[in-house]
C-alpha cells in the first residue's frame, strides 16, 4: 500500500500539544500513531477523534484524565495527525478504519476494561467495536457521534458536506474545525489542525471519510451497522451520552442510543454548554471532568 508520512517537523512546538509519539506497524503494511499517557493504576480511557481531526483535538482533556489517575489512549486515524495516509482513495471503508483501530487496541496495546469516548467518526468506529467486541469495553461515552445505517432520513447538511469534502480543490481543514466550533480557535490552534497536511496529496483519507458514511440502506457498511445495533441492545454496562447544546449534525442523535442501549438506564447523560460539534476543543476541560466523575 502506497502511503504518505508527514515530517516530524510538522509536529513541533504545537499549543498544547507536548506529548510522545507511539507508533505500531499494523498488518497491512501501515503504521499507526497514537498517544499513551497517564498512570496505568486508573481506568483506561480510548479517546477518539473524528474528521477531519486528530488527536491534538484531546489536547486539554488529557491532562484532566491523568490528573485523575487515568490512563489515556488516543490514536490518529489512518490518513490524519501523524498516522499513515493511504495515496489510493479505495483504501479508506468503514470496515478497515475499524479493523485498524481493532488491532492498535486489541492486538498491539492488549487492552480490556476500555473506557470509551467517541465523537463525530470517533463515535461511530467505536460503536462499531463496542457491537463487535462488547467484553472489552467496561463503560462507554459517545458525544455528537452515532452509528447511521441508512435506513433513516439523512439531514441535507450531511450531503452538502459530502460533496464539498469530494470536490472542492483545496479541503481547509483548520477552518472545518474552526466552523464546527462555537468559539473561535487562535490562529495557532488553526495551524495545529492543518500540521498532518503538507498539501492536498495529504487530505485523501479526509476527503473521502464524509462518503463513508452509510446513507442509504445498501452501503456497504449498512450491514454490519445493523448488526452492531442487535449487539448494542444487550450491553448493559455503564453507557453515557454526553452531546453539546451547539451541533444541529448530530442533535436528537443520542435519542435512540437512550432507547435501545440497557446500559444507558441511570445513567448521569448530559448536555454540554457552549459548544459546538467539535465539543472537545469548545468545552475539553469540562467533558472531561464529567468523564472523571462518572468513572469516579
Amino acid at each position: 500500500m502506497d502511503v504518505l508520512r508527514t515530517p516530524d517537523d510538522r509536529f513541533a512546538d504545537l499549543p498544547g500539544y507536548g506529548f510522545g509519539a507511539n507508533y505500531a506497524d499494523l498488518a497491512d503494511g501501515v503504521r499507526m500513531h497514537h498517544l499513551d499517557e497517564g498512570p496505568p493504576g486508573g481506568a483506561t480511557f480510548v479517546l477518539l477523534h473524528g474528521e477531519p481531526s486528530w488527536s491534538f483535538l484531546y489536547r486539554t482533556m488529557i491532562p484532566v484524565l491523568t490528573a485523575a489517575g487515568h490512563r489515556c489512549i488516543a490514536p490518529d486515524l489512518i490518513g490524519f495527525g501523524r498516522s499513515d495516509k493511504p495515496t489510493d482513495p479505495d483504501a479508506y471503508t468503514f470496515a478497515s478504519h475499524v479493523e485498524w483501530v481493532r488491532e492498535l487496541l486489541f492486538d498491539h496495546l492488549r487492552l480490556d476494561d476500555v473506557v470509551l469516548f467517541g465523537q463525530d467518526w470517533g463515535g461511530m468506529i467505536g460503536l462499531r467495536l463496542v457491537g463487535e467486541h462488547p467484553e472489552r469495553f467496561a463503560r462507554v461515552a459517545i458525544g455528537n457521534s452515532g452509528l447511521p445505517t441508512g435506513d433513516d432520513r439523512i439531514p441535507d447538511a450531511l450531503t452538502t458536506w459530502q460533496e464539498f469534502a469530494r470536490t472542492t480543490p483545496t479541503l481547509p481543514i483548520g477552518a472545518i474545525v474552526n466552523m464546527g466550533c462555537a468559539t473561535d480557535l487562535g490562529a495557532d490552534v488553526i495551524a495545529g489542525y492543518e500540521a498532518p497536511f503538507p498539501d492536498e496529496s495529504f487530505k485523501v483519507g479526509a476527503r473521502v471519510f464524509p462518503s463513508l458514511i452509510p446513507t442509504t440502506p445498501d452501503n456497504p457498511a449498512a450491514a454490519a451497522n445493523r448488526a452492531a445495533w442487535e449487539s448494542l441492545a444487550r450491553f448493559d454496562r455503564p453507557f453515557l451520552c454526553a452531546f453539546s447544546d451547539g451541533d444541529p449534525l448530530t442533535a436528537g442523535a443520542d435519542r435512540r442510543m437512550l432507547d435501545v442501549i440497557p446500559g444507558t438506564t441511570g445513567q448521569p447523560h448530559t448536555t454540554i454548554e457552549g459548544a459546538g460539534h467539535f465539543l472537545q476543543e469548545d468545552r475539553g476541560a469540562e467533558l472531561a471532568k464529567v468523564l472523571v466523575d462518572w468513572v469516579a
